[in-house]
């Protein structure tokens, strides 16, 4: 028993290497010429995803009235929870004490183009996670064209809330 006490406690001194000499992301740098230790990769750098996301990120080729239903199916199961049926952010989990999420009736959001709530989708904003793992390519470009079905069947409002938390 007292034979493995050392050995116990040579192995409680090991901390997987937290403790090294290395920088941080962001620290300032005198081996670089720019001064920062994160660096651009190098040119020719291919992104090994690249193929596979340039894909997927593909507008619809056009806009159907099953897209649209399909959009609508997956915003109520994606989307209305916190954004609410309507799109207002007035979605049940602001009931709970959750922060409300942008109304998407707001100029800001009018304004922005498609891709902007597909790219929220796959790599949320704010408070809201990514939901690539969840919602289909396919699905997150019906729900775009939901929101956008959404922001045309309600009036604009000059004082509309914008709510919610930018980055």
């Amino acid at each position: 028993m007292m034979r493995g006490l050392p050995c116990l406690l040579l192995l409680a001194a090991c901390n997987n290497m937290v403790q090294q000499p290395r920088y941080d992301v962001y620290e300032d740098s005198s081996l670089f010429p720019d001064g920062k230790v994160m660096q651009a990769p190098p040119d020719g750098t291919v992104v090994r995803d690249a193929p596979m996301l340039a894909a997927a990120a593909r507008r619809p080729a056009a806009i159907t009235p099953a897209l649209l239903a399909r959009g609508e199916d997956r915003y109520g199961i994606y989307c209305a929870i916190c954004h609410g049926k309507d799109g207002r952010g007035d979605g049940y989990v602001t009931t709970r004490g959750f922060p409300h999420p942008p109304t998407y009736l707001c100029p800001r959001l009018r304004a922005a183009p498609a891709s902007h709530f597909y790219d929220v989708i796959t790599n949320g904003y704010g408070v809201m996670y990514s939901y690539a793992d969840r919602v289909p390519p396919a699905d997150r470009w019906a729900i775009a064209a939901h929101i956008r079905v959404l922001q045309a069947a309600q009036p604009v409002h000059d004082g509309e809330r914008e709510g919610g938390h930018d980055r």
